[in-house]
């Protein structure tokens, strides 16, 4: 892996927040009734906006309906998502080595930027990431390629040169759509074989493989 500039999904890729995910979905779905959703649903869920996650997990359509859930869902995040998110063994040193060897790296997630910021605070040096994009960064999220395009401009760097790595087909098709190479990573739900459709250099156990 000789790219120059390296992109990251959040959620399931560089930490397992999975465990505040549930937690915050169970809470909102619970107070209005919805009983039965499992918290296999909710996992296979993430990666989406919020809205589409709600969408799926109730069959509710309705913008404002789906905005009130997003909206609570938020609230619920402040107390519930950095407590119980747990990095990945191998995402600082990995990181780290990136940057070491002179690479850019970011993040493109569609978290909200302040929340993956404020996570990280702890974990790494100030200004370490070269950009965070997040949920309220773009108008159009994930697959489209405004993040991803938007990264790459302010960073002055080129698609060529840039790999994005992630672990659900949502990040394939984010990467597809961008026009830059994608790495995938087995930490969340999806499987090799989902990810292996879409173009890609490499399927990874682990990001350590980055940098071997």
């Amino acid at each position: 892996m000789n790219y120059k500039t390296y992109l990251f999904d959040f959620d399931y890729t560089l930490a397992d927040s999975s465990c505040g995910i549930v937690k915050c979905f169970r809470i909102v779905l619970t107070r209005h009734q919805y009983l039965t959703v499992t918290d296999e649903a909710i996992k296979r869920t993430i990666g989406k906006t919020l809205e589409e996650s709600f969408s799926i997990l109730t069959g509710i359509t309705d913008p404002t309906q789906l905005e009130a859930f997003r909206q609570e869902y938020r609230l619920e995040a402040d107390v519930h998502m950095n407590v119980n998110t747990r990095l990945f063994p191998d995402t600082l040193s990995t990181l780290k080595e990136l940057k070491k060897r002179g690479a850019r790296v970011g993040i493109i997630s569609t978290k909200y930027r302040f929340r993956i910021l404020s996570y990280l605070e702890e974990y790494l040096p100030k200004n370490f990431l070269d950009i965070v994009v997040g949920g309220e960064d773009v108008k159009a999220p994930k697959p489209s390629s405004e993040g991803v395009k938007f990264a790459l401009e302010h960073l002055g760097s080129s698609t060529e040169e840039t790999l994005y790595i992630g672990d659900s087909t949502v990040d394939a098709e984010t990467a597809q759509n961008a026009g830059v190479d994608f790495a995938g990573v087995l930490n969340g739900m999806t499987t090799a074989e989902e990810l292996r459709v879409y173009p890609h250099k490499i399927i990874m156990q682990n990001l350590g493989e980055l940098v071997q």
